[in-house]
């Protein structure tokens, strides 16, 4: 003869009880994360072209949407390029001033809290 794998005790049957209770109790809300923007700024240097290219390739963006952007850059100075968590927009920053300085390049990407 087997036994059952799992018998009910009394105890395990008080705690069922106790399950409603823990579920009429209130959550703490959690906050969103900040959120920081990512900005290219313009410079007389850095190709248009290459700027395209960093916006494709680091943003996701097509070739019209990286145009777009990149000529906001030109006629105002800057723009934002995407926001993102702290670490995300952390990330793309390093990776585009490195791959700017690889192809000795001056543009600068900073970020800022949104």
């Amino acid at each position: 003869m087997t036994e059952p794998l799992y018998m009910m005790s009394d105890d395990d049957q008080d705690d069922s009880d106790n399950d409603a209770s823990l579920a009429t109790k209130t959550r703490p809300k959690t906050q969103r994360p900040p959120m920081y923007k990512v900005m290219l700024l313009n410079d007389d240097y850095t190709p248009m072209e290459f700027v395209v290219h960093i916006l494709e390739r680091f943003f996701g963006l097509n070739h019209a949407q990286a145009f777009e952007i990149m000529l906001t850059v030109h006629k105002k100075g800057l723009a934002v390029v995407g926001v993102f968590s702290f670490e995300v927009a952390e990330t793309k920053v390093a990776q585009v001033m490195d791959f700017a300085r690889r192809h000795q390049h001056p543009l600068q990407c900073t970020m800022e809290k949104d």
